[in-house]
């Protein structure tokens, strides 16, 4: 006896709607990681002004003192 089999909203429709919530969930995770992980990378420097990333990188060594003044000039001309 299989009672409920051929029923659409026995376990065979029950586990088709699980089974669309569930790779629903994993999508929507998947992007929301991928958002998440953009932001947190992008959003260091929004609010940072040409002036400001360049004493960082010259703090950091990044550049050295000659190439930071000229950067500098660079900037103090176009403001």
């Amino acid at each position: 006896m299989m009672w409920g089999y051929f029923n659409n909203w026995g376990w065979g429709g029950g586990m088709m709607i699980f089974m669309l919530f569930f790779w629903v969930a994993i999508v929507w995770l998947i992007i929301f990681l991928m958002k998440e992980n953009t932001n947190s990378s992008g959003s260091k420097n929004d609010n940072k002004t040409a002036l400001d990333i360049l004493q960082e990188r010259y703090t950091r060594s990044e550049i050295d003192k000659k190439e930071y003044e000229e950067k500098l000039k660079v900037i103090n001309k176009n403001n």
